[in-house]
Parts: C-alpha cells; sequence; structure tokens
C-alpha cells in the first residue's frame, strides 16, 4: 500500500524490534510520519537510526523512550507527538510482554500483575491519552495487538492469556464508545511470530510452559513461523482510509480476507469477527435450549 499513509502521523508503542518495528518500517514506506517509544534507549536508538534510512524528504521518524504503562511516562510521549505533528491519526498499540511462565500458583504474583499494567493497562492510558484529539478531529484509527491468548487458552501462560482477551474486549467497547466520532478501532491477531516471546518460552522449557506448547514453539522456530510482514501490512491497511468505517473487529493477518474488506461493509455491521460465546448449537449439538 505505498503512499497509503501519505502525511498521515502514527504513534507506535513497543517498536524497538520484532513486529513493532515492522510494522514502523511498513507505515515509513506507506508515507507516515511516526513517532515510536520503548523503554530500552539504545535499542529504540538504534531502531531509528534503520528507520531513518528509509524515510523520504521532508518525513519525520521520532522516538521517545517511554513505559506505557506509567501515567506520567504516555502524557510526555503524547505530549512530544502534539509537538512534532500537525495532527496525529493513528496510534498502534504494540507494546506488551509474556509476564512469568509457569502454573497459574506458582507464578510470581508482581510479574502477573506487571504483565497486565504493560500489555491492557498501557494500551488504554493511551487510548485515554489520544482519544481527545481524536474526537476533536472526528477521526483516528486505534490498532490493537492481540495474538492467540484472546481466542484461544494458553495454559501456564495466563497473565499473556488474559491481558490480550482482555484487550480485545476494550477494542471493541471502545470501538462503540467512539463509533459516532470517526474513529475505527480494531484489534490485530499477528498469528504465530518468531520474535523474542518465543525466545522466552523455549528458554523456559517445557517444564514451566507445557510440552505441548513447548513442542509447537519449537516447530515453530524450526518452520519459521507468520511472517512479521503479514501483520504489518493489516496494520497498514487499518491506519488507511481504505478502512475507513470498519471498527470493532478482531482480524487475523494470516486467516483472514482482510484486503477485500471494503467489499462487505454492510456485512460487517454485525458480530463478524468479534469474541463471541460458542453455544450447543454452534456446534450441532441438540442440547441447551429451552
Amino acid at each position: 500500500m505505498t503512499g497509503a499513509l501519505e502525511g498521515r502521523a502514527a504513534v507506535i508503542t513497543g517498536a524497538n524490534q520484532g513486529l513493532g518495528f515492522a510494522i514502523a518500517e511498513a507505515y515509513v514506506a506507506a508515507g507516515a510520519h511516526v513517532l515510536i517509544c520503548a523503554r530500552d534507549q539504545a535499542k529504540l536508538a538504534g531502531a531509528l537510526g534503520e528507520l531513518a534510512k528509509t524515510a523520504g524528504p521532508g518525513q519525520k521518524v521520532l522516538g521517545e523512550t517511554a513505559d506505557v504503562s506509567s501515567a506520567t511516562d504516555v502524557a510526555r510521549l503524547v505530549a512530544r507527538a502534539h509537538a512534532e505533528f500537525p495532527s496525529v491519526q493513528i496510534l498502534v498499540n504494540n507494546a506488551g510482554v509474556y509476564g512469568p511462565l509457569g502454573s497459574i500458583e506458582d507464578a510470581d504474583w508482581s510479574e502477573w500483575v506487571r504483565a497486565l499494567e504493560i500489555n491492557l493497562f498501557g494500551s488504554v492510558l493511551m487510548c485515554r491519552a489520544l482519544l481527545p484529539h481524536f474526537r476533536q478531529n472526528r477521526y483516528g484509527k486505534i490498532i490493537q495487538l492481540s495474538g492467540g491468548g484472546a481466542t484461544n487458552p494458553l495454559p501456564r501462560i495466563t497473565a499473556y492469556a488474559a491481558s490480550k482477551a482482555a484487550i480485545v474486549r476494550v477494542a471493541e467497547s471502545i470501538a462503540e464508545d467512539v463509533r459516532e466520532d470517526g474513529i475505527d478501532v480494531n484489534a490485530i491477531a499477528p498469528g504465530a511470530l518468531n520474535t523474542r516471546l518465543l525466545d522466552e518460552v523455549l528458554a523456559a522449557g517445557p517444564e514451566r510452559v507445557g510440552q505441548g506448547f513447548f513442542s509447537r514453539s519449537t516447530r515453530q522456530k524450526e518452520e519459521g513461523g507468520a511472517p512479521l510482514a503479514r501483520a504489518a501490512e493489516l496494520a497498514v491497511f487499518l491506519a488507511s482510509a481504505a478502512s475507513d468505517g470498519i471498527t470493532g473487529k478482531l482480524l487475523s493477518a494470516v486467516w483472514d480476507p482482510w484486503r477485500d474488506l471494503p467489499e462487505h461493509r454492510e456485512d460487517l455491521d454485525s458480530d463478524v469477527y468479534t469474541l463471541r460465546r460458542i453455544v450447543p448449537k454452534d456446534r450441532g449439538l441438540g442440547w441447551g435450549e429451552d
């Protein structure tokens, strides 16, 4: 989608490596100004250097060290965005951690809570900080990064799973809140990625994450996993004018025909691509109804 984000400005959290960096690369390639943030200053500087190499004339590529779970850091980050850009149209909430790995009763409670602070509270803080600006301009794009924990149980990775499910429901709820303000809010399931989170699982071993999940992760590492570029392309689509009016959805970068969604806008005014409860009749069972 070359030029799809021309003239737009985006704030991208957790963008010094992995998927966040891939999204930032895709946004710069699509013509956007970007302000990326991360907690690691050295890695952030390296990411900025790489992004700057591909930026066009007049295209701003900026960075700010920030912890999204800190209201003070978030306020500083958003103030920088307002100072640097005439207007901000896009927020990508990518910052996230796995949290403690292992059985729930053995997990370090402070680490468990910390994962929720970063993954869930951090994205909500960012939304709260930028929504007034989006409302004032009657336009905005909020993109939440979800994951397998939103739609499938993740035993022994409970903090991550809980936060990712919550992120999707928060996105759906905010989407309804701001539907009349021209603001689209969606979540991306990027697929099984070979990033630092996978390395954490492999380092933890089968005793902590379970033999089944460890074996699947090992195969994923060997086979390469889902391409980062696919999720980055979906993030560009959801930040562009092509997706205007598509909101409150959880989209799989790998499995869903998201490029064709503009042709099905009327059908999307439903519970398609949302978190919903499965009842017996959904599985062809003849019980469970009055």
